[in-house]
């Protein structure tokens, strides 16, 4: 409790992650007017009108502020959901990658080590993308110097990426490094990472439409305008002071939407996609390093190499179990 109240006032006066570096010119405005209402007021202008609190009602404003919040943070918290359907669906192909796909050659442990790096290019890419940001020696160090070259050159480095990746994956089905049924499996993974490409690309393109955003701040301002007007009369010297701790609360809420409406950005309240990609490719590197029982280590013969992918099929087609139940059949014939 004790560590948990010293973080917590510690927090208060941190100004990495808070609105305040964005919103305080805007605050300062607020109660600098404030200040200047209260002087006309001492100086025995008529500038006290407590009915104007009717011309923007608070609850209306409250609600208009509550939907910005909540839409924003519903982009913020999608975007997590699709991150994390990047991360587990990388690690599921990687997984299988490494497991199913048959090394019959010394080289073909290296095609699978540089196909696994692809699986994290892509999530660096998107990254990048989604940042409009170029390549960069992040993802040239899972690259070739062919690949990283050819990418320079695409508009679309991640579908380039996720090309490679099924490329090497009908590569290996061909030559019968891979069964029908594992191919069918991992390609659904693939489209599932375009579709979670797909999904960041659209909150990224679809903002809050710009006229609710001006509008809403408009009335945010004509509001903490008006407010000294209203207060003069009861506060005096204090108005000022507090119309900006009002406009500091309203302002701020505005602001928090504005931060979170991209979560994929650089900003302290951003999704930290540095470290997702980071944690991503070390899980990735650690999965190189375990040993998968392979054909090619066990020293299978190649007769029986070349037979794993007819089986498989087999199994997929059913063929395997109409078999067996023919056999079932002839033992136990019905009565």
């Amino acid at each position: 409790m004790e560590r948990g109240n010293r973080q917590w006032f510690a927090g208060l006066a941190r100004l990495q992650g808070s609105v305040i570096p964005g919103i305080w010119p805007r605050v300062l405005v607020c109660g600098v007017f404030g200040y200047f209402i209260s002087l006309l007021d001492a100086q025995g202008y008529q500038v006290s009108y407590p009915t104007l609190d009717k011309v923007i009602p608070s609850i209306v404003l409250g609600l208009l502020l509550v939907f910005r919040t909540n839409t924003a943070y519903d982009r913020f918290w999608e975007g997590r959901k699709i991150w994390g359907g990047i991360i587990n669906t990388s690690r599921n192909l990687a997984r299988q990658t490494w497991v199913f796909v048959v090394e019959k050659s010394p080289d073909d442990r290296a095609q699978k080590q540089a196909t696994l790096r692809l699986i994290v290019a892509f999530a660096v890419a998107i990254k990048l993308r989604l940042r409009n940001l170029p390549l960069d020696s992040e993802i040239q160090e899972l690259l070739s110097p062919q690949q990283f070259q050819t990418l320079q050159a695409m508009e679309h480095p991640p579908l380039e990426i996720i090309f490679w990746i099924n490329d090497y994956l009908k590569q290996q089905h061909d030559r019968g490094s891979l069964g029908t049924y594992q191919m069918v499996a991992m390609v659904d993974l693939i489209n599932k990472q375009v579709d979670n490409l797909g999904s960041c690309e659209r909150i990224l393109k679809t903002p809050l439409p710009l006229a609710y955003a001006i509008h809403l701040r408009q009335l945010l301002l004509l509001y903490c305008l008006v407010l000294p007007f209203q207060w003069v009369g009861d506060l005096g010297m204090l108005t000022g002071w507090v119309t900006a701790l009002v406009s500091f609360t309203l302002l701020g809420i505005e602001e928090i939407g504005l931060e979170i409406e991209n979560p994929f950005g650089t900003d302290p309240n951003d999704l930290p996609l540095d470290t997702i990609c980071a944690t991503m490719r070390r899980n990735i590197e650690d999965l190189m390093t375990l040993s998968p029982s392979s054909a090619y280590d066990a020293g299978y013969p190649d007769a029986l190499l070349d037979a794993l992918p007819d089986a498989v099929s087999g199994v997929a087609s059913g063929a395997i179990f109409e078999g067996a139940s023919e056999s079932l059949g002839s033992r136990f014939p019905r009565s």
